[in-house]
């Protein structure tokens, strides 16, 4: 008579992604975050997967959780198999649509600098379907479906290329700098900040007005597009990204009250995953956008 004994079942992938997350990124809270449910449901997740295995993975504290000696053995090859489970999704998604792009991007730049070049860039390559998703910090192309990013990051970081420098300058309606003689006059100004960037004030206080103590005084705003789009109204002066303001000043909506601008400390830049063969398709509109950002476009 055969033998037909029960196959020990695995861990549900849930409870591995829990695991993994929480023992990669230090916390529960911080894994939900990324897996985008709450806290409670991933300790929920590992508590079930410890009975299923029959160990402690983490040690509870009162200020958070501790890999076991288990768990921090039983990571890197977790986190290994996660990001060849989610390099596998991405080849799979690009193969099954060689003539798309997701570009991850930040939201001000994906608004003032990525969306003025995308009519060039259908123009030169009309059968490609470009889509772009806004967040405020870069994805782990290992594990999400994106093709390129473009945010800003160091000049010399690697694997990531600069399309362009940066720098900070006030700007505002040529009504308002009529106003303004020297920078010091921007105390007694509305100074428009993004919260985002929020040190941007200090940083081109410190080159121009060392030892003065300039504080910006006016309202705060959480989108850099609104902001522009304030100054553009004629609240205030914005302490701003030339390259993101740079066809307001182009047309003479916005000026710049004086002619000391700062370099900023990071540049534009573009990047997808190192060590991966790209498709031509994401080749062709990345050399686009180093041209059109060399060619001032």
């Amino acid at each position: 008579m055969p033998v037909s004994p029960p196959v020990p079942g695995l861990p549900s992938l849930n409870a591995l992604r829990a695991f993994e997350a929480s023992a990669r990124l230090g916390g529960f809270a911080q894994a939900a975050e990324e897996l985008q449910v709450t806290p409670g449901a991933v300790a929920a997740q590992i508590k079930g997967l410890e009975g299923a295995v029959g160990a402690a993975l983490f040690e509870r504290h009162p200020r958070g959780v501790r890999l076991t000696p288990l768990g921090q053995r039983a990571l890197p090859g977790f986190v290994a198999a996660f990001d060849s489970l989610g390099q596998a999704v991405v080849d799979l998604r690009r193969d099954a649509a060689p003539g798309k792009v997701h570009i991850a991007a930040l939201p001000a730049l994906a608004e003032l600098w990525l969306a003025p070049r995308l009519p060039a860039i259908r123009e030169k390559l009309p059968v490609v379907d470009i889509s772009i998703t806004a967040m405020e910090a870069p994805p782990n192309l290992k594990r999400v479906p994106f093709d390129l990013c473009l945010f800003y990051a160091e000049p010399d970081a690697a694997g990531k290329t600069p399309v362009s420098e940066d720098e900070l300058l006030p700007v505002c309606t040529p009504r308002i700098a009529a106003t303004l003689d020297t920078p010091k006059d921007l105390r007694n100004a509305v100074c428009l900040t993004d919260t985002s960037w929020a040190d941007d004030w200090r940083y081109w206080a410190e080159k121009v007005l060392p030892g003065a103590g300039f504080v910006p005084r006016g309202p705060v705003f959480s989108l850099y597009s609104l902001a522009v789009q304030e100054a553009l109204n004629g609240a205030g002066v914005l302490m701003a990204h030339r390259s993101l303001v740079a066809e307001h000043l182009a047309s003479g909506a916005l000026v710049a009250p004086f002619p000391i601008p700062v370099p900023y400390q990071r540049t534009i830049s573009l990047w997808s995953l190192p060590g991966r063969h790209q498709s031509e398709t994401v080749e062709k509109v990345s050399s686009e956008l180093r041209a059109l950002s060399c060619s001032g476009t």
